[in-house]
């Protein structure tokens, strides 16, 4: 066992600084061929930007493993692409909204933060951000509370991180579907989790390992992303845009509704006076094709 844990402690840290490509650089490449953002919750690069840059300003109080600085480096530089692609490709206002097709119906958040139409606000929030940071940074260096400020920010940093699934799990819960969302993102997520959680509990807490924060939060989030990955698998796409299918757990079932002869279900078909198919009067009731379905 404890020469496992050398080879995982070994290997983790590469997987964990190479992460941020391994899992988002598909999701970039099918938005950028699709050119279109839709089924994509703008809210995952909202939470990885704010957490990995919280995580950057951490590392100079807390000295955690040097991997975990390069993954949050690089995590900045893929999702300032991915927020680049997703913002040029995004659907007209009906088709989008935050938290990925939202209910349409759904409040708008304070001053629609990150809600906003134009790109332009995006990157000035995110400038301001680390403008701010960047001066009490430089303000409190000297000081006694800087290593206690630096704290604060670590934790805030990994509870942000931690609700990463939490804007894609409410979306797909909405639509009964994760088309959109890539598969190989969810996958890398599992997988990088399973890594991530083996190296965390098998280095040290002290300096140039992982304290307990990234411990904690690594677990609810590990557990979120399997929840992602029982969706996919409930779920897949979901039902077709049509509307002819409904799932219920795997299985597809098909509706046959029960229609008048002649009359106004008939017509709202297309099968009225001149159509190709005709209606079976056998019990009083009409056998329809498989697939056509009256409203829902």
């Amino acid at each position: 066992m404890g020469f496992l844990n050398s080879v995982v402690t070994s290997i983790a840290p590469i997987f964990i600084a190479t992460s941020p490509v391994t899992s988002y650089a598909d999701q970039i490449y099918s938005i950028h061929k699709t050119r279109s953002s839709a089924g994509f919750s703008l809210d995952i690069p909202l939470i990885m930007l704010v957490a990995s840059i919280l995580k950057v300003y951490y590392w100079f109080g807390a000295h955690f493993s040097t991997s975990l600085l390069l993954q949050a480096l690089l995590m900045i530089a893929v999702h300032l692409l991915l927020l680049h692609v997703a913002l040029t490709h995004r659907p007209p206002p009906s088709h989008h909204q935050p938290f990925a097709h939202a209910s349409s119906s759904s409040s708008p958040r304070p001053y629609n933060f990150w809600q906003w139409r134009s790109s332009r606000p995006y990157w000035q929030f995110l400038s301001y951000f680390t403008a701010t940071l960047l001066v009490l940074h430089l303000l409190l260096t000297q000081t006694s509370v800087f290593i206690p400020y630096t704290s604060l920010l670590g934790y805030v940093a990994l509870a942000i991180e931690a609700t990463l699934p939490l804007p894609q799990l409410l979306a797909n819960y909405r639509r009964r579907g994760c088309k959109g969302f890539r598969v190989s993102v969810i996958v890398n997520w599992i997988i990088g989790d399973t890594f991530k959680m083996w190296f965390f509990f098998a280095s040290g807490s002290g300096e140039g390992g992982v304290p307990i924060a990234f411990k904690i939060c690594g677990v609810f989030q590990a557990l979120c992303d399997l929840g992602l990955g029982a969706q996919f698998w409930v779920w897949g796409d979901g039902p077709s845009e049509q509307g002819q299918t409904h799932w219920h757990g795997r299985e597809k079932v098909g509706l046959s509704p029960i229609v008048e002869d002649g009359g106004f279900a008939d017509e709202k078909v297309g099968f009225g006076n001149g159509g190709d198919w005709q209606p079976s009067h056998r019990h009083g009731l009409q056998e329809m094709p498989y697939g056509v379905e009256v409203g829902r």
